[in-house]
């Protein structure tokens, strides 16, 4: 089971990033997919959740209104487009699954990616 994260890079403030989270190994029909990132000295820090239908997300304060998740289970894939980006959102960014199960909230993740580093330059 994999969960590949890729689309990180170099940024400016204020520019755009779209991440990509591949899935394979086995399908994640039914699971809430997320997205977190951790910074240098910092706790991993939850971002978004979406879930397997993609009628329900669910967003940090820290990024809503700025960062969108979705997904498209015919690829086995998750997005991430991050809009606005600011210094503060420089980390190494994860995808991971949940479930199987219809919340997007309260979950322990059971598959994580491997991270794919986002830096923003101001």
């Amino acid at each position: 089971v994999q969960l590949q994260a890729s689309g990180g890079g170099l940024v400016q403030a204020g520019g755009s990033l779209r991440l990509s989270c591949a899935a394979s190994g086995r399908t994640f029909s039914g699971y809430t997919m997320g997205w977190f990132r951790q910074a240098p000295g910092k706790e991993r820090e939850f971002l978004a959740a979406i879930s397997w239908s993609g009628d329900l997300t669910y967003y940090a304060d820290s990024v809503k209104g700025r960062f969108t998740i979705s997904r498209d289970n015919g690829k086995n894939t998750v997005y991430l487009r991050m809009n606005i980006l600011k210094s503060e959102d420089t980390a190494v960014y994860y995808c991971a699954a949940a479930g199987p199960t219809r919340k997007v909230v309260g979950l322990s993740y059971n598959y994580w990616g491997q991270g794919t580093q986002v830096t923003v330059s101001s």
